[in-house]
């Protein structure tokens, strides 16, 4: 991967303008846990009703990221306040899901990598241990999810969960028991077969018979309709097959990740800005501003691991839908908290296009990537 010196100043001039923004929102929002903004402010899910709201470790990813560019003390206070807030979802079963690797990979693992404290190690350690756990043998997938109220998720699996195999790469790493890898692969493999088409898009929810193992149907989930493409599904499994390449070397999760990553490059509209759905109605508008973050950080990674023409391809799709986020989607207003803007959670929410903290923590962790400082997180 190489960029050009156009690119290298555009990606150093958009590092400083984070940097001057985020100390700012930082020095003012250090004891909250955000997840969006209401009028420019960033909310708070530090409470005990939502401290284990599944995005709660990417604040913690942007401070550790601001740390490692800028060496700011402020940023590493302010990351492990966030660690040990998270410190009551590893005492609650009902706050431990799939999700354990969007909270500890940034939060307890960054700031063992980066500074070999043993009580974060501790918190990975445990988290890993429980995302093991949800294993089904049977349809060699993590379940998704825990049961709300009516509602039957034993044989759930969803593709964001790609993204959250790297705790269990990293505890195989650490403690040098393969068991984690092995589960790891398992759910990749079942993931590679029943959640990515034929044209490289991905259903989000796959349904199996908990006891059998046998596929039961696929789900919309967060997209437009069963069958759609729905768009941070596909960034997901995007980035989350090349993750498993990285750890395993296994040149499938390559081939997997490109297939994806073709299927998305291709329905890229010629703005740059992302969807919500690649298949919804053509007079739907909605943009998700996350997917295309997420992506990008993919698309680099793939860009570095393979060569040539395809990894000119790669990186060039990357670099136009961030610059397109950086000229068109972003607020560098130091009065409000979000840098990036327009982001949707879900297709049938009743809100749609507002900030997301995943949307600021991709965006910073692309720019990152294509500067060569990034701190390797997943």
């Amino acid at each position: 991967m190489t960029l050009s010196e156009k690119d290298s100043l555009w990606v150093s001039e958009t590092l400083d303008k984070i940097q001057k923004k985020m100390k700012v929102v930082t020095e003012r929002s250090r004891d909250k846990v955000p997840y969006t903004t209401v009028d420019g402010v960033f909310d708070d899910r530090s409470g005990k009703d939502q401290i284990a709201w599944w995005t709660n470790g990417f604040w913690g990813g942007i401070m550790w990221q601001l740390y490692t560019l800028t060496g700011d003390e402020l940023y590493r206070q302010t990351a492990r306040n966030l660690e040990e807030k998270l410190d009551a979802v590893l005492m609650s079963a009902p706050g431990l899901d799939h999700d354990n690797g969007f909270k500890w990979l940034p939060t307890a693992v960054a700031d063992y990598r980066v500074t070999g404290d043993t009580d974060s190690y501790n918190r990975g350690i445990l988290a890993a241990n429980n995302l093991a756990g949800r294993f089904n043998l049977a349809g060699r997938f993590i379940r998704a999810w825990n049961d709300w109220g009516e509602d039957d998720h034993r044989g759930w699996a969803i593709i964001d969960c790609m993204m959250n195999l790297p705790l269990l790469y990293w505890a195989s790493e650490v403690t040098g028991d393969p068991r984690f890898s092995q589960i790891a692969q398992a759910h990749a493999d079942t993931a590679a077969r029943n959640f990515v088409r034929g044209d490289g898009s991905c259903n989000h929810i796959v349904e199996f018979d908990p006891f059998s193992g046998e596929m039961v149907r696929t789900y919309g989930g967060q997209g437009c309709e069963v069958g759609s493409s729905w768009t941070r599904g596909q960034s997901w499994g995007l980035y989350g097959f090349v993750l498993s390449y990285l750890h395993t070397k296994e040149k499938k999760y390559l081939d997997t990740s490109r297939r994806i990553a073709h299927y998305f490059m291709a329905n890229i509209p010629e703005s740059g800005l992302i969807p919500v759905d690649f298949r919804q109605p053509l007079d739907c508008e909605w943009e998700d501003s996350t997917a295309a973050a997420i992506a990008s950080c993919g698309l680099i990674e793939l860009s570095k691991a393979t060569e040539g023409r395809d990894s000119k391809v790669y990186l060039d799709a990357a670099l136009k839908m961030l610059k397109a986020l950086e000229q068109r989607r972003c607020n560098w207003s130091e009065d409000a908290d979000q840098i990036v803007e327009k982001c949707t959670a879900a297709y049938h929410d009743a809100e749609h296009e507002f900030s997301i903290i995943y949307g600021d923590y991709y965006f910073i962790e692309a720019l990152m990537k294509l500067s060569g400082k990034e701190l390797f997180i997943w």
